[in-house]
Order: C-alpha cells, then structure tokens, then sequence
C-alpha cells in the first residue's frame, strides 16, 4: 500500500448498502482494502427490506391463495379457504430474514468491512461527514439509490398516503385502494392486494397500463386483471388533486377532458422516483443534476476517484443491473484494464400472475429506431402445458433482425421470469431463431411455447 493511501482513514468508503454498493464493497475487502460501507437507512438496502424480497414474497402467497380459490375446476374444494394478514406478514419478515442481506449490518462486518450507520456528506474531494465524525478514504462509491417522492398532485402534501416503500407496514388489507402509476411495482401491488379482496383501481395517464412493455402485454394484463381480479383501469387519466374526506380519500382526476372524482379509503403513489444526490457532491467536484450522478463509461464521475452505481445514476435501473455496476465499478478503482457495464441481454420481469418478461428490444422499440425486424409469436393455447394447467392467457413474442439473430422477446406466462432467459442468452451471444426453434424443449413445460415462436420465424 502507498504511503499516500495510509494518510486516508480507508482504500474505499461506500455510501450506501444495497445493490450498488454491497458487491463493491464485498469485493474490495476481499482484495485487502480497508473499507467502510455507510448507510442511512437500513443495511442490505431496498431490495432485502421492501422492495424485491418482501413484495415477491407476498406475490408468492397470494398467487397460491388465488389459485387454491379457483381450484374447483380441478376437484378441490376452496369453501373453507381463508387467509391470516398476520401470519402473512411474518412470512413476509422470514423471507427477508433468509436472505441474509435485510437489516444486516454483521455480514458487512465479518467481511472485515467497518459499518457506519448515518447520513454521509461530502466535505471535500476525499473527506465525508457522518455521525459527526470526519472521515476520509482515497477512493468512493456512491451507491445512495433514489427515493420516492410525490407528484404534481395538488393535496398530495395533506394526506397521508403510500409509496411502494411503505404500503407493506399496512396490517390489514384496505377496503379500497388508489394505485397512481402502472408500471411493474404497481401492477404486482395492485395485484396482490385485490387477491386479499381491496376494491382496487388503477390511474394511468398513457394510454395503457405497463407502458414500456409490448403493448400486447398492456392488452392481455388489462383484460386478466379487470377480468378476474376486478380490478378497475382508468387510462390516460390525470389525477390531478386528492383531499380528506372523513375517513376516506377523495381523489379528483381528468378523463377525456372532463373532471371527476371518486372515494378511496387508501391511496399507493408509485410514478415518481428522484435519485438520493443531495450528499455535498458539489463539494467533491462531482458533476450532477437532480435526474442523477453523471458518468462516463467506466462509471467514473467527474472526479476520478469517485465512481457511481445503480439508481442514483438516474437510469431505469434493476437490481441484477445495479448489482453488475458494484462489480464493473470496483474493477475499475483497481485494474489498469477498465471494463464498461454490458447490459446486453438483461431481463426484466413482473412478478404477476402470468408473470411477464422480456429482453433486449420490443416492436415499439424497433419500430422507432426505424429497424427492419421479424416477429413469431405463439400463444400459449398452442402447448400441451395449456391443457395439463388449464391455462391459455398469455404468449411468447420473439423479434429477430432482418437475418434472424434474436434482438428481443416478450413472455407472459406462468413462470415467465425463468423462461426468459434463454433468449436473453440468445440475444447476448447473437443466437438465431433456428438456433432456438433446433433445440430440443421439454415437453410440456410452458417453455415449448419459446420453441413454437423461434420456428415461426423464417
């Protein structure tokens, strides 16, 4: 180690303990760093504590309890089917215990990592505040994440109401619920709550729910969860103020031109996340907007000893893809060979029922970039899985470039996030259509649809 570096308190500090943060942080103390890792919240950060773990987890729960009640068809009998909110919830706290990460300031240190519980604030290009303490390290990770915050709704500020990161302390279903967004976490929210029986709806202001998947998903979703989940969708719909109303919310909102109004007894904000940059980044010669921290390609920000990851970058960021940005990030700090983050072939799913998936880019995507591109699709009615399972609503979608090299796919089916990735390693290693529709698939697994869609396309 450099002399220089002894006269720092640590090799590297890193502001925050979630997915941005702990993989740098693991790694560099395995190389015999002196690291701290701060954070101000709760250690293992949003995914463990309640965002991914404890929402799926609940998902998982309430697709059994949905299923077993429509099991009639199959000869099981759900009259005497119930559910305990209670006994949910410490399902919910055991899932998160599992994993190791939630609330668990001891696993960063018997890494040999020094944990610092407070907010960090820069100081100067290499010095930090925290706790009341002055600190200083030769290197940084900024992994603060991004918050939720409320939207241009005028009483927004009045009422007391949800964010995603804050619904799952409710101890018992609402009677009715106001979800303002619909992308993947509202979705999976609005679902699992009008399985435990909330009158949910659902505002909008595009002109489909889930608007950056395929808008054959926002069909197919809107008509499954109006259909049996009794779900009410109100698209391109503006709310536009909300307000008390004894023991209820009364939310104003804007359709067609015309206002109307209706009662909630609770009321879920899910459309506005602002990345966490206000640390003193101005003081450390960090270039940054209140739409994230700016980067070059290494993830390295206008201070060369200072690197970035995950949401504060300000990216529609994933937890798989924060958590390779903490590993991009801290190879960058130590090897003279620099890597860039490859976010080819990265999936994302909706933990619904069906679920959805998808990879690389959809038909909007092709359409706008002006590309010339092939599309098989093969619903799900078209393998025997349907049959067995009793289940049609859903397909698979792959698009293809003009020489049939796998460029994208869409699934919504049951299990759709372990079906995707094969084509998500198609895309990441320029695989064709007949590379797929020529490899053998299980049969009746729902995977054969995949199959079925790659030979379609020629």
């Amino acid at each position: 180690m450099s002399k220089k570096t002894n006269n720092y308190n640590y090799d590297l500090i890193v502001i925050g303990s979630g997915a941005g943060g702990s993989a740098a942080a693991t790694i560099a103390a395995q190389k015999g760093k002196r690291v701290a890792i701060i954070e101000q919240e709760t250690f293992g950060g949003e995914s463990p504590n309640w965002g991914d773990v404890p929402t799926k987890s609940l998902l998982h729960a309430a697709h059994i309890y949905s299923q077993a009640k429509d099991g009639e068809r199959f000869g099981i009998r759900p009259s005497m089917l119930g559910y305990n909110f209670h006994a949910l919830q410490n399902w919910k706290n055991l899932a998160i215990k599992r994993t190791g990460a939630g609330g668990n300031q001891k696993y960063y240190q018997n890494h040999g990592i020094t944990t610092i519980k407070g907010r960090a604030h820069f100081i100067s290009p290499q010095e930090i505040s925290v706790s009341k303490r002055h600190i200083s390290s030769e290197k940084f990770l900024i992994a603060t994440g991004s918050t939720w915050e409320n939207p241009n709704i005028v009483g927004i500020e009045t009422i007391q109401h949800y964010t995603p990161k804050t619904i799952l302390s409710l101890t018992r279903p609402p009677k009715s619920l106001c979800v303002i967004g619909s992308d993947s976490t509202a979705i999976e929210l609005a679902q699992l709550y009008a399985i435990f029986g909330t009158k949910v709806c659902i505002f909008e202001i595009a002109g489909r729910i889930l608007p950056k998947e395929d808008s054959e998903v926002s069909q197919m979703m809107h008509r499954v969860l109006t259909d049996q989940y009794g779900i009410t969708i109100f698209t391109s719909s503006k709310v536009v103020h909300v307000q008390k109303d004894s023991l209820n919310k009364r939310i104003t909102y804007i359709r067609g031109g015309q206002e109307h109004s209706i009662k909630v007894n609770e009321l879920l904000v899910t459309t506005e996340r602002q990345p966490m940059v206000d640390i003193g980044l101005e003081n450390a010669g960090v270039d940054y907007s209140p739409k994230g921290i700016e980067v070059n390609n290494f993830l390295q920000t206008t201070n060369k000893n200072i690197f970035a990851a995950g949401d504060v970058l300000g990216r529609d960021s994933l937890t798989h893809s924060a958590l390779l940005e903490s590993r991009v990030a801290v190879h960058n700090m130590y090897s003279r060979n620099k890597i860039t983050p490859d976010y080819t072939g990265t999936p994302r799913a909706t933990f619904t029922f069906p679920g959805i998936a998808s990879v690389g880019l959809s038909e909007d995507d092709c359409r706008r970039r002006d590309l010339n591109f092939k599309t098989g699709l093969a619903p799900l009615s078209m393998v025997g899985r349907s049959n067995t399972s009793d289940f049609k609503d859903g397909f698979v979608k792959i698009i293809t470039d003009n020489k049939n090299a796998v460029i994208g796919a869409t699934i919504i089916a049951p299990h759709a996030g372990e079906m995707i990735h094969e084509l998500a390693l198609a895309i990441k290693h320029s695989l064709t259509a007949a590379d797929i529709a020529n490899t053998p698939h299980a049969f009746l697994t729902w995977s054969e649809a995949i199959r079925i869609a790659a030979s379609k396309i020629k």
